[in-house]
């Protein structure tokens, strides 16, 4: 409380003396001045400048977007006006009249001002919004108030100790906002080189998951070298760190390194990529939706995610239905009684058969072959060609079942259903 009283009278001595100072009085009139002037040329300037930044509608190409971007500040062409017309009046002052603590005052004020503008107005909600309300907005009226350059020493003199190490508290300040502010804009890069890598047709879908896991791993150690420099970390001792986690990965981690290192072998191989159907060894089958640095993940048809670590991928057999967009074969099984002349069954399912909008005839049509004697009737299979995949979305069986069963009920050909003799050794009287 006494350090405030005191703060508070040497504040109160100060506005009294700039009261009591014609040269404090002039410098008011021309902060005033300079409010006022920025307010015309702002009202004046700001249409011409929305006309000149706002781009056609349709427009999408990278200098309608910065126009776009540069639009969202021009609500700080008022205080940012004024600031420019009051350094140009501090100027004259100090030349006049030697001094100039008001209208610098004042400028700071203006800064000030333009600083809450772009919290609340420029921007966007989430991360940037929260270290501007409580981080920059405090910075900014310290500065104003005159009381920066003192809360800073004070900041820089309070020590901190980890161990060995020292940190002041200033120094812990400054590494977590550039921490913060290094990795939303390495989140924000990855994100945007994401989307432009997946966007070139040209590259094979296994090559572009290769490029955004390489740029993701640039990105986010970059910005972690470049957050220990900020903080004054001897970047020796990462290395000493980088030694001692490869010997973790050697000894402990070996399952982790070993799916790391099989993933990378995927992205390059290209044998097994995002989008393919896979069945595997274990009998898991699916459409590969991810890949990670650890493992893939499969989605099945009811909609499950399966992740299988990608050492699976290089160790085991892996079928794989969709590679290099191929077609696949199916069979359909029915069965005809002895009573019909099985020789015109092939001809009369085969015609059925190939009617169907999916059926391929590349590299083969349909064929029906007669496959066994069966107990009570005899066995026949249709096979035919997709271009597709049977994984219970798209259910290529259950038409072609629906066209054998039409086709042999028009032609008079019954399909049987076992039949049992029955003994009664003692019948009821």
């Amino acid at each position: 409380m006494e350090k405030l009283q005191g703060w508070l009278k040497d504040a109160t001595d100060i506005a009294l003396g700039w009261l009591a100072s014609p040269a404090a009085l002039s410098q008011f009139a021309l902060l005033i001045v300079a409010y006022f002037a920025a307010r015309y040329l702002a009202q004046r300037f700001a249409p011409v400048v929305e006309r000149t930044l706002t781009p056609k509608p349709e427009a999408t190409h990278i200098i309608a977007r910065l126009r776009r971007f540069a639009l969202q500040f021009l609500p700080l062409l008022l205080p940012l006006l004024a600031y420019a017309l009051t350094a140009v009046g501090e100027g004259l002052t100090r030349s006049v009249f030697g001094s100039g603590e008001v209208i610098a005052f004042g400028k700071r004020v203006f800064l000030l001002l333009a600083a809450v503008e772009l919290v609340r107005k420029v921007l966007p909600p989430g991360f940037l919004k929260l270290m501007g309300r409580y981080v920059l907005l405090p910075f900014m009226a310290l500065h104003a108030l005159g009381f920066l350059d003192d809360a800073m020493a004070r900041l820089d003199a309070a020590q901190v100790n980890l161990g060995n190490i020292q940190f002041t508290v200033l120094s812990l300040i400054r590494g977590a906002i550039a921490g913060a502010l290094l990795f939303w804009l390495g989140s924000w890069s990855n994100r945007q080189t994401t989307g432009y890598i997946k966007a070139q047709p040209e590259l094979r879908p296994a090559t572009r998951e290769l490029a955004i896991k390489a740029t993701e791993v640039v990105i986010f150690g970059a910005a972690f070298l470049l957050l220990m420099s900020i903080m004054g970390i001897d970047l020796t001792a990462v290395a000493v760190l980088g030694g001692a986690l490869g010997v973790g990965i050697g000894l402990g981690l070996q399952q982790i390194a070993a799916n790391f290192v099989s993933g990378i072998i995927l992205l390059l191989e290209g044998q097994t990529t995002v989008g393919d159907y896979v069945e595997l060894d274990g009998g898991e089958k699916g459409t590969i939706v991810k890949m990670t640095a650890r493992a893939c993940v499969l989605e099945t048809f009811d909609g499950k995610w399966i992740v299988v670590p990608n050492e699976h991928f290089i160790t085991t057999r892996v079928v794989n239905y969709s590679d290099q967009g191929s077609a696949n074969r199916y069979e359909a099984l029915f069965s005809v009684s002895y009573e019909t002349d099985i020789n015109t069954v092939p001809a009369i399912v085969e015609a059925a058969v190939a009617k169907l909008p999916f059926v391929l005839t590349d590299p083969d049509g349909p064929d029906c072959e007669l496959r066994a004697f069966g107990e009570s009737s005899v066995d026949f299979a249709v096979e035919y060609w997709v271009a597709g995949i049977d994984d219970g979305k798209n259910k290529y069986g259950s038409p072609v079942l629906f066209a054998v069963w039409n086709a042999l009920k028009n032609a008079g050909i019954e399909m049987p259903y076992p039949r049992r003799v029955v003994e009664l050794r003692n019948p009821a009287p």
